[in-house]
């Protein structure tokens, strides 16, 4: 390099310059301290940069009168500080759009200040694990001066930077900044994350490509996607979590529509082991925010799955994410291009995931109405699912009441009754929607089971409020003799009334379950089981229904043993049972799974009864293991 690497800060800036900070894990810190350190006479400097995996020192109060900060993804303890203190500002931003700012001088940058790799023969440097909007400063600034550090990863695809584009250089080694894996404080918080994971990992479908963050929900995630297949990466970053997936041939780009056979990201953050990782990887490509970050190109991929998170989520499924009340706390960043992109995409699904709680368990993360001066980052037009440690609620063309009835499902049951209590006072619900959403404790952590029926997958999990709808097109899509032989008349009619009685269920006493299939964005039922408890003699009742193209598949034989076995863990007595006699299909899944004929009243109807001893086997089924 034929340059002078010694550099005088007088010859590229002077007092009320902007420069520009390079980003993530490519901080060029030494570059930051020898400004620092050359400063006699600068003055009011403006720093701007996203999010900088550094000590910040430039955010300082000792250094107040030398920079002010302006920063577009907060990011770090004293950044967040002075951001709060109002010594800088906090300037919101997509991703995306940054590039822009520079290019059209809506922020035109005098001095960009970046990390790189050595140069290869060619006379090019890498940009290393930090492309993202550090290429269209590179771009835009007047001068570049740049800390070439041999530890910088050589990383594939537009990361590359000339000698030319340089105008000085320091050579300083330094490792790059780490994430490494934190334990959680407690066993409480990892089943959480644990759960979010599984609940996440459920919406992935093989062939999917994902965008999905850092932290110890994305961690989960990955660990239950290892039995997928034929992932893909298009993320504005990846950390530790996807290195084992690519190992392991889960995630191998080849069902990718766009960059087809590549993972390609904005930048990287996480431990060595992932810098070593991307290190001359053929197979992880690195390009600008503008290109991977764009909603259009997001879009080109099939089945694109946007994994987000948020500090709250209001009923109506706006998404907090930059800020807690008045305290801003980090930033827009890629949330909106990558759930928009998902939106777009064919196939694709844009999911925001958070605990229901806050670490204490005090405050709820599923509320009524916004807290006062937090800001919607995305729109309740954006997103189709909210997932927390409860469930997963869809909001994909759901009314206000809906949706609302869905967040309630899957915030914390200690909030529920308040909720909805609260979204009564602003949003209309009709008068007899009495019950907030039950689980079943009984059908595992998850409160749901997965099973496969002639080679289509199904989820059996309770009725809740928010499903209506949904069973009263259960209701209307039966023939007239399955409504005959289910109510023993020609039911011509499912009012929204009655319907909403049936699936507002107080499941720890009476239980209402349904197979559910999902249809990309939309769930199904397909079948529905339920018992009503008889309190004075401790049993129940029960009845199913299973959609008539369905039906012969084990469906009906598999709900009830599931039904059975809620009963015997509840320690009922018996169950009992009233069919038509001219049912004998449903006579038959009875008299399989143990029940007895008694003698009836009623020449038309069989009695059938199920004592429920405790060493008592029920019917096998085809769950799958899970």
């Amino acid at each position: 390099m034929e340059k002078n690497n010694t550099i005088t800060w007088r010859d590229y800036l002077k007092s009320g310059d902007r420069i520009f900070i390079g980003s993530n894990a490519a901080v060029p810190n030494a570059l930051i301290d020898d400004l620092i350190a050359h400063s006699d006479g600068l003055h009011d400097i403006e720093a701007v940069h996203i999010l900088t995996l550094s000590d910040n020192v430039w955010a300082l109060p000792t250094h107040k009168n030398l920079f002010k900060v302006n920063s577009l993804f907060i990011g770090g303890k004293n950044v967040r500080e002075a951001v709060a203190e109002g010594r800088a500002d906090y300037t919101p931003c997509f991703i995306s759009d940054i590039p822009k700012l520079f290019s059209e001088n809506v922020l035109p940058l005098d001095v960009a200040l970046i990390m790189v790799s050595p140069p290869d023969e060619y006379g090019y440097c890498s940009l290393g694990v930090s492309v993202d909007v550090v290429s269209s400063a590179v771009k835009a600034a007047n001068y570049v001066i740049a800390q070439i550090n041999p530890k910088m990863p050589r990383t594939n695809g537009h990361s590359f930077v000339h000698v030319n584009q340089i105008n000085a250089f320091i050579e300083v080694e330094q490792a790059l900044p780490e994430l490494p894996i934190i334990p959680h404080e407690d066993k409480k918080q990892a089943r959480i994350s644990e759960q979010i994971g599984q609940y996440v990992a459920m919406l992935v479908e093989n062939g999917s490509t994902l965008q999905i963050g850092i932290g110890k929900i994305p961690e989960a995630v990955c660990k239950y996607l290892a039995n997928h297949k034929d992932l893909g990466i298009h993320s504005e970053m990846i950390s530790d979590g996807v290195i084992d997936l690519m190992l392991s041939g889960v995630i191998n780009n080849r069902k990718k529509t766009f960059h087809k056979g590549k993972a390609v990201v904005t930048f990287c953050m996480g431990s060595q082991r992932l810098y070593d990782f991307v290190d001359a990887n053929p197979h992880v490509e690195f390009y600008p925010s503008e290109h991977v970050n764009s909603p259009v190109k997001i879009a080109r991929n099939d089945n694109m799955v946007s994994i987000n998170s948020a500090i709250e989520v209001d009923l109506t499924g706006q998404v907090v994410s930059d800020s807690i009340g008045y305290q801003f706390y980090s930033g827009i960043g890629g949330q909106v291009d990558f759930i928009r992109g998902a939106s777009l995409s064919k196939g694709g699904k844009p999911i925001i995931a958070l605990p229901s709680t806050t670490k204490d368990g005090k405050i709820s993360r599923i509320v009524a109405h916004i807290t006062e001066g937090g800001g919607v980052v995305t729109s309740r037009g954006h997103v189709s699912y909210v997932v927390t440690e409860y469930g997963i609620a869809s909001l994909q063309g759901k009314s206000i009441r809906e949706r609302a009835l869905e967040l309630i499902r899957i915030a914390h049951p200690k909030f529920r009754d308040q909720l909805l209590a609260d979204v009564r006072k602003h949003y209309w619900v009709p008068e007899y929607q009495e019950n907030t959403p039950c689980s079943v404790p009984e059908l595992g952590p998850l409160g749901l089971k997965k099973f496969t029926f002639a080679d289509t997958n199904y989820i059996l999990r309770p009725l809740a409020p928010s499903d209506e709808r949904k069973l009263q097109e259960f209701f209307y899509s039966h023939n007239k003799e399955t409504l005959i032989m289910r109510y023993n008349y020609y039911a011509t009619q499912m009012t929204r009334e009655k319907s909403c009685n049936l699936v507002s269920v107080d499941q720890h006493k009476d239980l209402a379950l349904c197979f559910t299939e999902q249809k990309h964005l939309r769930e199904i039922i397909r079948g529905v089981g339920r018992y009503y408890y008889i309190e004075q003699d401790h049993c129940a009742e029960v009845a199913f229904v299973i959609q008539e193209s369905l039906r012969g598949r084990g469906m009906a034989r598999t709900l009830l043993a599931e039904m059975i076995k809620i009963a015997k863990k509840r320690k009922l007595t018996k169950l009992l049972a009233c069919v038509r006699r001219d049912n004998a299909p449903m006579l038959k899944v009875f008299e399989k799974a143990g029940f007895i004929r008694k003698p009836s009243d009623d020449f038309d109807e069989v009695s059938l009864t199920l004592p429920l001893m405790e060493d008592e086997t029920t019917a096998p089924t085809n769950e799958k293991s899970e």
